[in-house]
């Protein structure tokens, strides 16, 4: 634990603007994820060139994610955080106003735009960063499980939102197209809208000045915890690539070709999911606080991932949608656990450059999948493969997970064991 670190003060005002915006984005990024792939199909490209579009969004996010993240400690997370709000309305702007593959390419790989409904951007890294800095070890899985829920309630509303907004506009004579592109601008003015709130941050946020002295002479901001950042790196890669099989985009869109979902239900789908996947974060924290983050991110994630593989499997639209949901009520269980652990095994200076690194791996791991989801999902029958392909990885990355992991402790835990 940090010296001076607060132990029972409530979280301060940096860490509510920061909840705000946390709501702000995840809702925004929700509000796009259920229609995207039904834009881009509207613009009129194959699956394969949607595939090869969301693959080439998530490879540039990592480049200038992992820029901004490893030189945040150094140059300012604020600025940086203002930086990527930029970056967001400069996205939805071009998407919205483009048909060209090519421009709609570089806004994809320069801006933020999020396929999944999840986290894209250097938003994340600097903002656990920031919120491990404010709240003592002992609560800080806890403020990651509400962090996490409340993006996760955004997120499905967001999602209830877009696709209604967009199901309300074709209802009222706007074709497919030009409903779509209307829940476009609205993320591009969500952009703005962060800019805006990340400059009321103060200076409490920013890492400590001999923290940001000791960044300028390390390796991508680490030094102690390289080796343990390079394993968690692999890992997570492993399981984004998984969970970029199943975006969802992706997922609303095989709803929509194998059943026929209207936007608005595909909205109301997702908003339950979310819900449900919020409540599992939370639950995390009482689980965790029993058996420990690594044993909570693995024995909770098993479950979730063989219903993941169950989906396609199901006769029904109802038994199919039931599945999914019951999937999504355990299936974040592992994010606060994981975002708390990456915080506690690294040095306070490398804070920022860990959270970095390992979320740029996930987004490494989640970029090169989409392509293959276009390609499967462009044969008929394999439409459904992505599930079971995605589920069987996600299962193989918690056994390799437990097996590397189960002996490094995080303070908390070490302190209980003595």
């Amino acid at each position: 634990m940090d010296a001076g670190q607060p132990q029972h003060r409530p979280i301060n005002s940096d860490g509510i603007l920061l909840f705000t915006t946390r709501i702000m984005r995840l809702f925004a990024y929700g509000f796009l994820s259920v229609i995207l792939v039904l834009y881009l199909a509207a613009l009129g490209m194959s699956e394969w060139e949607i595939g090869l579009l969301v693959t080439l969004i998530l490879v540039g996010d990592t480049v200038i994610s992992l820029w901004i993240t490893t030189n945040a400690d150094r140059i300012g997370r604020r600025r940086m955080l203002i930086a990527g709000a930029a970056l967001m309305l400069f996205a939805g702007i071009l998407f919205a106003f483009t048909r060209n593959y090519i421009f709609l390419l570089i806004a994809g790989t320069i801006g933020v735009i999020s396929p999944s409904g999840n986290e894209v951007g250097p938003f994340l890294a600097l903002e656990q960063a920031a919120l491990t800095q404010i709240v003592p070890d002992n609560r800080r899985t806890h403020i990651f499980a509400w962090y996490n829920l409340v993006g996760a309630f955004a997120t499905g509303f967001g999602a209830l939102c877009g696709g209604g907004l967009a199901q309300a506009l074709q209802g009222g004579g706007m074709t497919s197209l030009d409903s779509y592109r209307i829940v476009v601008i609205v993320y591009a003015l969500f952009g703005l809208a962060l800019g805006l709130i990340f400059t009321r941050l103060s200076a409490g946020v920013e890492a400590p000045a001999g923290a940001r002295a000791a960044s300028r002479r390390l390796n991508l901001g680490l030094h102690r915890s390289r080796k343990v950042v390079a394993q968690l790196s692999a890992l997570f890669a492993m399981d984004a690539f998984a969970g970029g099989l199943v975006l969802q985009s992706f997922v609303a869109y095989w709803f929509h070709v194998r059943y026929g979902v209207q936007p608005a239900i595909l909205g109301s789908i997702f908003f339950g999911a979310n819900l449900l996947a919020g409540m599992s974060a939370l639950s995390a924290v009482r689980i965790a606080g029993r058996i420990g983050l690594i044993n909570t991110m693995v024995f909770t994630h098993i479950p979730s991932n063989i219903l993941l593989i169950l989906v396609p499997l199901m006769p029904s639209l109802p038994l199919a949608v039931a599945v999914l949901l019951l999937r999504f009520s355990i299936s974040q269980m592992d994010v606060p656990t994981r975002q708390s652990y990456t915080m506690a095994v690294v040095d306070p200076n490398e804070r920022s450059a860990a959270a970095g690194v390992t979320g740029v791996a996930r987004t490494l791991g989640a970029a090169v999948a989409p392509s293959i989801t276009g390609q499967l999902m462009a044969s008929a029958p394999l439409l459904s493969a992505p599930f079971v392909l995605a589920g069987s990885v996600k299962i193989l990355y918690d056994l390799l997970l437990y097996r590397s992991f189960k002996a490094l402790k995080p303070p908390e835990e070490t302190r209980e064991a003595t």
